[in-house]
């Protein structure tokens, strides 16, 4: 069988960094002049993928993995700079921005400060008439994006309305998708609609510009999706056919998570509705090929979180306090990927295939043709046949050091046990007062063709600079690198790292050479 989706033919590297991670002074990374400046150091560095995590609104928690649509774009990302040239707002009104902090995320003082200027930019907009901005219409950005564009503003305008709470939550006539567009309630709150769709023009605008940044370097973006909705989301809310949820109180049936593995010894218990993948079938799986489409507009290559729950995912009974309790569920399987190649036939997808994975499981991600993922931080602590040491990995896979999830390698070397440790440095024959220089070495080394580096491994920082620890519910997606952090990395850093590019074939992806068999 010919693999589905077989794009990754060449090798190179790349580097891992949210945007949100951004320095700048607007209390978060944003698109403004430093993404530029991020992506020279990519560029002089001989790198030629940026990977980033979900771009969607964010909401409780901050976590762009429980995001309020899969469609959306987060506002806390706009660039208010650019809102200021074009007069919607003013530096006075900024300042309070500006002084929140530089290394860090403060998500309850950003939103606090950062709503109340974007609504004032959106009556100065309106007021002027809407004015047209040279790199698109509103009116034409709001019937490009209309199938989605219109359900996720009502949602969160009746999300305003109510006060923040859950959908699920809202009285039974805007509970019900159908119910909510057959009442007054959409003329009544269209005011509020229309910001929000104004939020979402300058956010696809300005990634636009981001966008022709990245192509002008050669640079491709990876982009992120969770392989599940928020339960709190547009897509749930308007599709509600789609999960599977409660006919009458919508509260789900069942929740996504995953059973005990190494992050947690209770497994992780997201909570998010579970797919009704016989309704997804039925219609051709129309709203996934949706998503992908969207998503292949916004990236070069697209990175499908949870890439197993295709073949079977943990299904845990609602309500529940661990994700201890459950049982493994069959998923759309190859089905679903020739529905997404007819519909997308070049898209270029990456499959998240890690946790436990079974011979079914990988099957699927070979058949799809879509290259895995080998984590160097996994690789240690077991025998020789640990599939994540180099020694064992394959050609279509993505290596990195760690990922968002993963603690920094140098916070992730000092915690280990000294038998692991002393294994490492057999293995790699290296001291390991480099850890972190020498995963890197080794990822870029390996036969796989793409090395993926956090930012974080290539600044040698430490648990300090960690983004995110899965089950733990607060002070995650917080670190920002600064900008003299990133000039610190020109020079010597972007010298050793295109020297390693040339020596392991990683420049500007190269052309693979198979050897011959």
């Amino acid at each position: 069988m010919v693999p589905l989706f077989n794009w990754l033919n060449t090798r190179g590297a790349g580097v891992l960094l949210h945007p949100t991670c951004l320095p700048g002074n607007q209390g978060i990374g944003t698109f403004d002049h430093n993404v530029d400046r991020f992506l020279d150091f990519v560029q002089a560095a001989g790198m030629s993928h940026w990977q980033l995590c979900p771009l969607g609104p964010t909401g409780y928690g901050d976590s762009p993995y429980q995001c309020f649509s899969a469609f959306a774009g987060n506002p806390y990302l706009i660039d208010v700079n650019d809102l200021i040239e074009r007069g919607f707002l003013t530096e006075a009104e900024v300042a309070p921005l500006r002084a929140l902090p530089s290394d860090k995320v403060d998500f309850g003082a950003l939103y606090q400060l950062k709503w109340p200027l974007l609504r004032k930019a959106f009556g100065r907009f309106k007021n002027a008439g809407s004015p047209p901005w040279e790199e698109e219409d509103f009116d034409v950005f709001k019937g490009r994006h209309a199938e989605w564009l219109e359900d996720y503003v009502f949602f969160r305008a009746l999300k305003d309305h109510f006060g923040g709470s859950s959908w699920y939550d809202w009285p039974l006539e805007a509970r019900d998708h159908a119910s909510a567009l057959k009442s007054g309630l959409q003329a009544e709150l269209e005011g509020a609609c229309e910001a929000h769709r104004f939020y979402q023009y300058v956010f696809f605008v300005q990634w636009a510009r981001i966008r022709q940044a990245t192509a002008a370097r050669g640079i491709s973006v990876i982009g992120d999706i969770p392989i599940f909705v928020a339960a709190d989301s547009a897509d749930a809310w308007s599709h509600p056919e789609l999960f599977e949820l409660d006919p009458v109180t919508r509260q789900p049936l069942a929740v996504a998570g995953v059973p005990p593995d190494y992050f947690s010894a209770d497994g992780q218990l997201w909570g998010n509705p579970l797919y009704d993948w016989k309704a997804h079938a039925e219609n051709n799986y129309e709203w996934w090929k949706a998503r992908l489409l969207a998503s292949s507009e916004l990236y070069d290559v697209v990175r499908i979180d949870h890439f197993r729950g295709f073949e079977s995912f943990w299904r845990v009974p609602f309500p529940a306090t661990t994700a201890r309790e459950g049982e493994w569920a069959p998923g759309p399987g190859l089905d679903l990927f020739h529905a997404l190649k007819a519909e997308v036939a070049d898209a270029k997808i990456i499959a998240e295939d890690l946790g436990l994975i079974t011979p079914e499981v990988v099957a699927l991600r070979e058949e799809s043709g879509c290259p895995g993922m080998a984590v160097l931080q996994f690789a240690f602590g077991g025998d020789e046949k640990n599939p994540y040491l180099p020694h064992n990995l394959i050609a279509n896979e993505v290596t990195y050091t760690g990922t968002h999830d993963n603690d920094t390698t140098l916070g992730w070397y000092h915690s280990l046990d000294e038998p692991t440790k002393d294994q490492l440095r057999r293995y790699l024959r290296v001291d390991g007062r480099e850890v972190g220089w020498d995963l890197i070495r080794a990822a870029y080394e390996a036969v796989s063709r793409l090395a993926v580096i956090p930012l974080q491994d290539i600044l040698s920082l430490g648990t300090e600079a960690r983004l995110n620890t899965p089950g733990k519910a607060e002070g995650n997606w917080q670190w920002r690198c600064r900008s003299d952090q990133i000039e610190s990395l020109f020079g010597n850093t972007t010298d050793y790292l295109q020297k390693l590019a040339g020596l392991y074939g990683r420049l500007k992806g190269e052309p693979t050479v198979e050897p011959e068999r």
